[in-house]
């Protein structure tokens, strides 16, 4: 009798983990994407090395009209050009798609961010090269807008 009972709790063992792992794995399965939600990176407007390129490659040739609706907070005079605060607000309605370009670094885009229907902020750290104009460019309903401000970025805060 006792070797009846023993096997009978092994079989419900091997099976209460069977079961267990047949629902991990039919689960996983339900949670896996099926496709990734990413936009696709846009490598030629980071490889571009002059600021008319990059935006070219983002956004076509459309002209960018000089906005008051997007507002940067960033010191006029930066210690540490490695690491820069960088914030910015856009009050433009329907934004699709910021970018952040920095004029005389290297490779000028910073950053490029697609929205649907969440408010832009941009809060970041830039590197700078050297003191720079930095740009934000916002696409709101089809047209472009921009702002700047130059950031003069100096050794041990000296100007």
């Amino acid at each position: 009798m006792k070797i009846v009972a023993e096997a009978n709790r092994s079989r419900r063992v091997f099976l209460k983990n069977g079961l267990a792992l047949a629902a991990i794995g039919f689960a996983s399965y339900l949670l896996k994407p099926l496709r990734a939600l990413a936009a696709e990176w846009p490598k030629n407007a980071f490889e571009s090395k002059k600021i008319d390129e990059a935006l070219q490659s983002l956004f076509g040739g459309a002209q960018a009209t000089t906005s008051a609706s997007i507002r940067i907070n960033a010191p006029y005079q930066a210690e540490n050009g490695a690491t820069v605060r960088f914030v910015a607000t856009i009050d433009l309605p329907n934004v699709s798609t910021v970018a952040v370009l920095v004029e005389k670094n290297e490779r000028p885009l910073v950053m490029t961010m697609n929205y649907a229907g969440a408010e832009p902020y941009i809060s970041l750290r830039l590197k700078m090269a050297q003191t720079s104009d930095v740009y934000v460019v916002a696409k709101s309903q089809g047209k472009l807008y921009i702002a700047k401000q130059n950031i003069k970025v100096t050794v041990g805060g000296c100007g």
